[in-house]
């Protein structure tokens, strides 16, 4: 009798949901036959503005010397980001964008037998770290499209483990209030690890702040990106912090080398230009109104966003998506989460804007 790779391999991968990315540019222009040049990706919540020119000139910079390997410490990424942050190296750890140092954690933290508790429409990556471990996610129902932490505190048994919680919340742009959040860490018990998202944090006035309680003892670990306002999605380099105690331990799972020495020279230039930072704030703001204007003249029901996104009730999600692309506009559909009628739109230039708007028109109106 003979044995098929499929049978080797641990059980819980053939469960193991796989993660859909948003379309990129060049499978739509050759599926559909378009000039890729003319076709607007808003779906994967990136940065209309690019990067700073101070990263990119960096990240060239340090194509000079791309035949060594690069700092495995990430020893000038982490001191840039503890003096951006006011931390200390010790309390950071760095990843292939955040969504590994989110994989960290379950290498670390998740097994057999084990819970993870988290919105039921949160980023589907926190459900897909957690089953990849072999634990079992609970998924609370969100209220409002808004993570619920009176429920999510009620689910929290022995077996819990970890508490994923990400504001801005993706894909529905909603955000806790600090004070909502720190009441909620007050009713975790001593065997669980708050995990925050912040991976939009950056375009919040006011994000959460939540390191006197990572100084105080609390075991509270947050996560960030350079992939959003800072627009180095194509790099993949993100962080998370918390105590030199955890980062320690988080360190001795992340793989060596894990974050090329382009990515690093770029992440740390970018930091260093905060009025670019600054600026795409503003502009996503402005944006994020057109969009919401657009919407509500169109009598679409939307959720108010913090983010760089808005979420639209279209009717049909899918084909929303499909009709779109045929006008070279990609959005992303969101019946993975359990909202077949709705759409993510990424925040775009105003003349981007301009023109997902009245591609959507056009499909609301045929």
């Amino acid at each position: 009798m003979s044995v098929s790779v499929t049978d080797l391999v641990k059980p819980e991968l053939l469960k193991q949901p796989v993660y859909q990315p948003g379309k990129p540019i060049e499978d739509v222009a050759r599926e559909l036959g378009l000039d890729p040049l003319g076709i607007l990706k808003l779906a994967s919540n990136e940065n209309p503005m690019g990067a700073s020119e101070a990263a990119i000139e960096a990240g060239k910079a340090a194509m000079e010397s791309v035949e060594l390997y690069p700092d495995g410490g990430c020893f000038e990424l982490k001191k840039a980001i503890a003096a951006n942050r006011g931390l200390s190296p010790e309390q950071i750890v760095i990843g292939n964008g955040s969504n590994e140092v989110l994989e960290i954690i379950g290498h670390a933290f998740l097994g057999a037998g084990d819970e993870a508790v988290m919105g039921d429409r949160a980023f589907i990556v926190y459900k897909l770290v957690t089953l990849l471990f072999g634990a079992t996610p609970v998924e609370v129902p969100m209220k409002n499209f808004t993570h619920d932490l009176d429920a999510m505190a009620e689910a929290v048994t022995e077996k819990t483990k970890v508490v994923f919680l990400p504001s801005p919340d993706n894909p529905s742009g909603t955000a806790n209030s600090e004070a909502e959040i720190r009441a909620f860490i007050e009713k975790l018990p001593e065997h669980v690890l708050f995990v925050l998202d912040e991976a939009y944090a950056e375009y919040v006035a006011n994000a959460p702040d939540l390191r006197d309680l990572i100084a105080a003892g609390r075991k509270v670990f947050c996560t960030r990106t350079f992939s959003k306002i800072y627009g180095l999605a194509g790099l993949r380099v993100g962080y998370g912090y918390g105590s030199p105690e955890l980062v320690g331990l988080l360190n001795r799972v992340r793989e060596p080398f894990n974050v090329n020495s382009i990515a690093q020279a770029a992440a740390i230039a970018a930091l260093g230009d905060q009025g670019f930072v600054s600026d795409c704030r503003v502009a996503n703001e402005v944006g994020r109104i057109q969009l919401e204007t657009g919407f509500m003249s169109m009598g679409c029901e939307y959720i108010q966003s913090f983010a760089n996104f808005v979420t639209v009730k279209v009717g049909d999600g899918v084909r929303c998506f499909e009709e779109l692309q045929k006008q070279g506009v990609i959005v992303r559909p969101l019946a993975p989460y359990g909202l077949p009628e709705w759409v993510r739109v990424t925040v775009g230039l105003p003349e981007q804007n301009d023109m997902a708007l009245k591609a959507l028109n056009s499909f609301l109106k045929s």
